[in-house]
């Protein structure tokens, strides 16, 4: 049977079949977002079947992150679909435009990792990883133990995924079901937007400014029932921010009267960032704080190592186990030996992104435009029209990235990525930064309260 809902038809005898007709059409685009669903009961009548069946399939639409459900008011599909990701909202780059929109690291920061792989098949060959064994490397775990304590990090196991989303995706998984609320960061990075509604989850934004997330929204987030939070500690992704001491200890205090809550801290510029780690993990009963190699070392090393309370790591160490089993040994190993070599220089990395970060900055405040990046290798200008800024810069030959991929609540906005500047690309970004935004005065220099 079918139901005609505008210019589709939903189809389906059980609810798999239902759910995938209705997320069939909202990935083609036929079904937009915030479009309201049939209610329940006149669906499971049109196509002739249980009511029940129909409750079944809006429910996998619900944890699936497809639509969300309000009561009375019956279900919608989501304004951000887990079937049209954030990384969708992206514009072409025509031939001869400079593109710092895309959010990858210097390539030539990054070490060479002939030699690490090569390091990791000798030592393949010698001991090679089979099943049955250690799902980390030893060598690996007491390196990245040694780093955690140099930090400040409470003790704890270590684990490893397959990237910092990974990490956050299985912590989150270990402790909430669908329909509890997550506070996230707004801005923040499009991917863990995108994450907790796709796995059912409500996320709650908490408003940054650029010593972190503010104390008062991450208070009115917990009073309003959010079970867990997000929290990037540095070069945070889309705005540079950097959880300070006096910050943390604000943040910390908050949450030690809240033990219940859930506490991820994403460290995922570890390598590139001269800031100290101001992080939150410990105050609560279950917490994880994550490292990746990506940003320092290469996007496609995908390793991710965390720690955290022992139930937690207990939990997604056994779930991982279930399904992935661990990350290659050889990965591991090319880690290891790129660490052990110092194929990295971090002090020198976070010079190179800071000098470009903070002469852009620079130059925009001069130019009377208020920008944020205060580490890592982004700037976040606020804006109040994002399509005409995108559209404004592209024409001058600079493609930048919309706010939106960055945004649940927030005002508008446009990322600059600037590892691919040059010392000679600073002042003719800025003026064309400048010429499309025509800010009021010089006044908008000042602003440096919470972003937009």
């Amino acid at each position: 049977m079918m139901f005609v809902l505008g210019d589709y038809r939903i189809t389906g005898r059980g609810a798999s079949d239902i759910a995938a007709s209705v997320e069939s059409a909202v990935g083609a685009g036929v079904l937009r977002p915030g479009e309201a669903l049939p209610p329940l009961r006149e669906l499971a009548q049109e196509l002739e079947v249980n009511p029940n069946t129909v409750a079944a399939a809006y429910r996998l639409l619900r944890d699936r992150g497809v639509i969300e459900t309000a009561g009375r008011r019956g279900s919608r599909v989501r304004a951000r679909p887990a079937t049209a990701p954030r990384d969708a909202i992206r514009i072409e780059v025509p031939p001869g435009v400079r593109d710092i929109s895309a959010g990858n690291p210097d390539l030539a920061l990054l070490p060479p990792l002939d030699g690490a792989l090569a390091a990791a098949a000798a030592r393949h060959a010698a001991a090679p990883a089979l099943y049955g064994g250690v799902p980390v490397d030893p060598e690996l775990a007491a390196a990245a133990r040694a780093a955690f304590d140099a930090d400040g990090v409470p003790a704890g196991p270590i684990g490893l995924t397959s990237g910092s989303l990974d990490a956050i995706e299985r912590v989150l998984s270990a402790h909430l079901r669908p329909g509890d609320a997550v506070a996230v960061e707004d801005p923040g990075w499009g991917s863990t937007l995108d994450l907790v509604p796709a796995m059912g989850l409500r996320p709650v934004p908490v408003a940054v400014d650029d010593e972190g997330p503010l104390p008062a929204d991450v208070a009115r987030a917990v009073r309003a029932g959010a079970r867990a939070l997000v929290v990037t500690d540095r070069g945070q992704n889309p705005t540079g921010a950097a959880i300070s001491a006096a910050r943390a200890a604000e943040l910390r205090s908050l949450l030690a009267e809240h033990r219940h809550v859930l506490v991820v801290d994403d460290d995922h510029v570890h390598g590139l960032v001269d800031l100290p780690l101001h992080c939150l993990s410990g105050v609560t009963d279950h917490w994880a704080l994550i490292r990746s190699t990506a940003k320092a070392y290469g996007p496609d090393l995908r390793l991710a190592l965390y720690t955290g309370d022992p139930v937690t790591v207990d939990r997604v160490r056994g779930r991982h186990r279930l399904g992935a089993g661990w990350v290659s040994h050889l990965l591991q190993r090319a880690v290891v030996h790129l660490w052990e070599t110092g194929a990295v220089d971090p002090e020198r990395t976070a010079r190179a992104y800071g000098e470009r970060r903070d002469a852009l900055v620079r130059a925009l405040a001069a130019r009377g435009v208020a920008a944020h990046g205060r580490s890592g290798m982004n700037v976040w200008v606020p804006v109040s029209d994002e399509t005409g800024a995108v559209a404004g810069l592209l024409q001058r030959g600079w493609a930048v990235a919309p706010g939106a991929r960055f945004r649940l609540a927030s005002p508008p906005g446009v990322r600059l990525t600037v590892s691919p500047l040059t010392p000679d690309d600073i002042g003719p970004l800025a003026d064309a930064v400048a010429a499309v935004l025509r800010p009021a005065g010089p006044g908008a220099a000042a602003d440096v309260g919470r972003y937009g």
